[in-house]
């Protein structure tokens, strides 16, 4: 099989699966959907299985909001400014540098149709896991959980905490803290309880993602953690005109993993040509969705827009793994911190190293940040 087939998702998907995902690329290769139900496990002799009803594709979760707007809650200091929709899943709305005397979206920004829809947001949460797992099968000390399926791939994906509300527990001019406790909601699509807290925090040029799980069940589960930004391949000055050159990405991680329909399908290994990051270049015109791992640096990524901006990630030792999505003919792509690798769960319980999952004990909580650092040019 060809690079293209081996090494990213695209190419192994047939057909239908394809242009249905077509239509699905307006949220950001990701999630959606309905409301899970808890069912009761059958008898069996064997061991005990705690199941998460499945549910039809394509239909989002009525998400609670106070009132017929969407509330936009904005920091700002004098390098960065950011909104955030804490009704929408905890999402981003925006994300803007100062270029000049102009504010410049570097996130591509929300419209305002799709205030309510997280995957469709600049950014969103993705908790207690990231990317998919495969069936939606999670195998967890002797006993296995199935979840609801929530993307046409047959996958659960991105995690569970965008499809909620989240509340707006501290507030300055230049940093926020969100929480969602899952136990508020009926139908999270998690066989554990748990609370999330994501901070926003603006620091001169540094624009720092905070996240954590609290453990709020009994008994410990596997979790994980990230965010998923997108980012304009160009930027505009606030005269409609091109502000600086297109995007120019670099990932500092050595390896990718050889993926079929987005699940890893061997260990991970160096990237083909057309996923190779590992100096700084133009996107080229290929379809990417990859799982970059093995770090090389402090600085997971670099995002530079040739003679106007460059964008650092800094990132904390838990985020072992970064996804790159690069869609086919749009104006934008993703560049998400993750710490677990594409079906992390089910990596770990093959015993595979590197899956990145960490385990939550009851009470215990597990967070680390990762910081957007814009130098202008």
């Amino acid at each position: 099989m060809g690079d293209g087939g081996i090494h990213g998702c695209e190419s192994s998907l047939r057909g239908s699966q394809r242009r249905r995902r077509q239509r699905f690329e307006c949220d950001a290769h990701g999630c959606a959907h309905r409301n899970s139900t808890k069912v009761p496990a059958k008898a069996s002799s064997g061991p005990s299985v705690r199941r998460v009803a499945r549910a039809p594709y394509g239909k989002r979760p009525r998400l609670r909001h106070n009132g017929p707007m969407t509330e936009i809650v904005v920091i700002e200091n004098e390098s960065w400014r950011v909104g955030l929709i804490p009704s929408t899943g905890g999402s981003v709305a925006f994300g803007q540098t100062r270029i000049g005397d102009a504010w410049v979206d570097v996130l591509r920004p929300t419209p305002t149709e799709h205030l309510r829809s997280a995957p469709a947001t600049a950014s969103y949460p993705l908790v207690p896991w990231s990317n998919r797992i495969h069936h939606g099968a999670l195998a967890w000390q002797g006993r296995e959980y199935q979840l609801r399926i929530n993307f046409p791939d047959g996958t659960a994906i991105h995690g569970t905490g965008s499809e909620f509300p989240w509340t707006v527990v501290e507030k300055a001019a230049d940093r926020v803290v969100l929480e969602f406790v899952s136990t508020e909601f009926y139908g999270v699509n998690f066989p554990w309880s748990f609370t999330a807290r994501f901070t926003y925090a603006l620091d001169g040029n540094r624009f720092t993602w905070g996240m954590a799980v609290t453990n709020t069940d009994a008994e410990a589960f596997p979790a994980g953690l990230g965010h998923h930004p997108h980012f304009l391949r160009a930027l505009t000055g606030a005269d409609g005109n091109a502000l600086g050159g297109e995007v120019q990405l670099q990932v500092n991680s050595e390896m990718t993993y050889p993926l079929e329909a987005c699940m890893p399908v061997g260990p991970a290994a160096t990237p083909p040509p057309h996923t190779d990051f590992r100096t700084l270049r133009p996107l080229g015109d290929p379809f990417v969705d990859d799982c970059f791992t093995g770090r090389t640096s402090p600085v997971t990524a670099t995002l530079e827009y040739p003679g106007a901006l460059t964008v650092d990630f800094e990132a904390d030792d838990l985020f072992q793994h970064v996804v790159v999505y690069i869609p086919q003919g749009q104006t934008f792509l993703a560049v998400e911190p993750v710490t677990n690798a594409n079906d992390g769960f089910n990596l770990m319980r093959d015993g595979v190293e590197g899956h990145g999952v960490f385990v939550v004990e009851p009470g215990a909580t597990v967070g680390a940040e990762f910081s957007l650092v814009a130098n202008v040019h």
